[in-house]
């Protein structure tokens, strides 16, 4: 897989989150992630315009000024798919249609190119029509700002429409969808939504893939883990289901040879709709067990158990 919707993006060996630049990476450790992330293959960056707004100090878009430098000072752009999100900034919040072309304007200013690859509605606005945000969307893309578009955090319902009514109007429809998704969060996405994305073409990129860190393992009864995640990944811990998918990881991991974290991506990558997971490194260090992903591939007896502990 990798290749996404009805589109020429390819996001392999999986996507790269760029919540953590300009937040728990600073700008050398980023640029670090960023280097060898590329020069391991890989070709899709992530971010959006509200990262990191909940930092104190920020103020939205410090990912995407982090990640432009970078870009300018590789040199690389066209080796790279970018993509980003509107709707919310802390300025800039929902998807009106002057809200979605100024934003597109600030995340092309810190991004530092006159072109977004794939731009992400982040979050629906049901009080703006699907109409008013798409007519916005499509004139971004006939002015050569923005190649294709996406939607996050959108219902089954809502998705549907947004598609019926580019259909309808012959304009640019969403061909990538960004669920929140993984082995401890299954109930949200499968079913009606997975359906919705599945029926139409759209390519999934799960967002989450590791749980806040809860599914590289570090995370266990007694232990204690230094991270500015660790509150969230402590309720997973805390769950049967959390301590179930522990279990199940380890016994794969210790069958494939592999880490968790790696069995954890594999397992997404197994999942009708989804083209590559999300997933963000701090450090170096991180990257080598996502970027193996790439190098495993599950026996249908590994999926039926993690399946079983993740239900």
């Amino acid at each position: 897989m990798g290749r996404i919707g009805n589109t020429d993006l390819e996001a392999r060996p999986f996507a790269l989150g760029g919540n953590v630049f300009g937040w728990t990476a600073d700008r050398d450790g980023s640029f670090a992630v960023l280097d060898a992330y590329t020069e391991a293959g890989g070709t899709f960056v992530d971010t959006a315009d509200v990262y990191s707004a909940w930092v104190d100090g920020n103020s939205g878009g410090e990912s995407e000024t982090v990640i432009g430098e970078w870009l300018t000072s590789r040199r690389n752009r066209d080796d790279v798919v970018i993509a980003t999100k509107v709707g919310g900034h802390p300025r800039l919040r929902g998807l009106k249609s002057d809200t979605v072309k100024r934003a597109a304007e600030e995340s092309l200013r810190r991004l530092g190119t006159d072109h977004i690859d794939l731009y992400y509605a982040h979050f629906d606005d049901p009080e703006t029509p699907v109409a008013e945000t798409l007519g916005a969307l499509d004139q971004l893309v006939n002015e050569g700002k923005v190649r294709y578009i996406g939607a996050s955090n959108f219902t089954a319902e809502r998705l549907a429409e947004s598609l019926a009514h580019s259909e309808a109007e012959g304009i640019v429809r969403y061909e990538a969808f960004q669920p929140h998704y993984n082995l401890v969060s299954r109930d949200t996405y499968e079913g009606e939504l997975a359906d919705t994305v599945r029926a139409h073409g759209l390519g999934a990129l799960p967002y989450y893939a590791l749980a806040s860190g809860f599914l590289t393992g570090k995370y266990r009864p007694g232990q204690e883990v230094d991270s500015a995640r660790a509150g969230k990944a402590g309720e997973y811990l805390r769950s049967e289901r959390g301590q179930k998918v522990l279990a199940a990881l380890d016994r794969v991991a210790g069958e494939q040879g592999a880490e968790i974290p790696t069995i954890a991506l594999a397992w997404l990558m197994s999942r009708p709709t989804v083209v590559a997971p999300i997933a963000s490194a701090r450090t170096v260090g991180q990257l080598g067990a996502l970027l193996a992903v790439d190098d495993v591939e599950l026996a249908p007896e590994q999926l039926v158990l993690l399946d079983d502990a993740s239900a």
